[in-house]
């Protein structure tokens, strides 16, 4: 199995595995290790698939029901929750504990506290940026450790579609200028022959959000989806596509 993983300074016990699309057992606009089982791929090439994903974790991925929102899943709420959580990121301080996302342009963002005891990950589309999926994860892993500070997080970009290929329209700019968002040519460029026409940049939102609630030590971005063909699914690119997953856990 082809992987990645986040180039950060996290403490040795965190441990980050983002997939890469190859050496599965879908075919066809899903080739083919999509882990993505809501997008109409054949559920036995799913399953077989994330059993090779589960073959080098330490437990069973705690998969969640994105919905581009904004809510955040937390050991707690998990312990109540007994179907699939709906959620679009995850905070644990439990070891073996496997967060994972599943995304195809979104952005994957992974968060971890320097001395490794907290962690958590969030899919950040532009819907869930602008509305603040990631200042939430920063809230709950706030909540869930006594005495932790943002400034004591760390923050690593993961694989999205690059502004190169993220034409929006003037609504999005305005969303995001709604939230107070700095708007600006390095975050929402014009085309000059598309009037009305954007290439977002959601690393640089990214950056923003973050940097807003106190999280200085941000690493990663510049994968991007759209241009890998051969590493990434892209939904943008190919309109019907697999996923890939973003998984972080806390060995003990």
């Amino acid at each position: 199995m082809d992987l990645i993983s986040a180039d950060w300074p996290a403490p040795k016990r965190v441990h980050t595995t983002v997939t890469l699309r190859t050496n599965g057992h879908s075919v066809g606009s899903y080739n083919s290790l999509n882990l993505g089982d809501h997008v109409g791929d054949d559920p036995s090439a799913v399953l077989l698939n994330r059993q090779l994903l589960r073959a080098v974790l330490p437990s069973e991925p705690l998969w969640m029901r994105q919905t581009h929102g904004t809510l955040v899943s937390t050991t707690l709420s998990r312990v109540k929750e007994s179907m699939l959580l709906e959620a679009d990121a995850a905070v644990t301080n439990q070891t073996n504990e496997v967060l994972a996302v599943l995304t195809a342009d979104c952005l994957p963002v992974f968060f971890c506290s320097a001395d490794g005891q907290n962690i958590g990950v969030a899919h950040a589309g532009w819907r869930g940026l602008c509305a603040g999926i990631l200042e939430n994860t920063v809230s709950a892993l706030v909540e869930q450790a006594a005495g932790l500070t943002p400034s004591a997080l760390m923050a690593w970009l993961g694989p999205a579609i690059g502004q190169n290929h993220f034409e929006v329209g003037k609504e999005v700019l305005e969303s995001f200028a709604q939230r107070d968002f700095e708007i600006n040519p390095q975050t929402f460029q014009p085309i000059p022959q598309k009037p009305g026409k954007y290439l977002a940049n959601l690393d640089l939102l990214a950056h923003q959000a973050l940097k807003r609630v106190g999280i200085q030590n941000i690493y990663g971005g510049g994968l991007c989806t759209y241009a890998q063909s051969s590493r990434f699914f892209s939904h943008r690119r190919d309109g019907v596509s697999g996923r890939f997953a973003s998984l972080i856990w806390i060995e003990p």
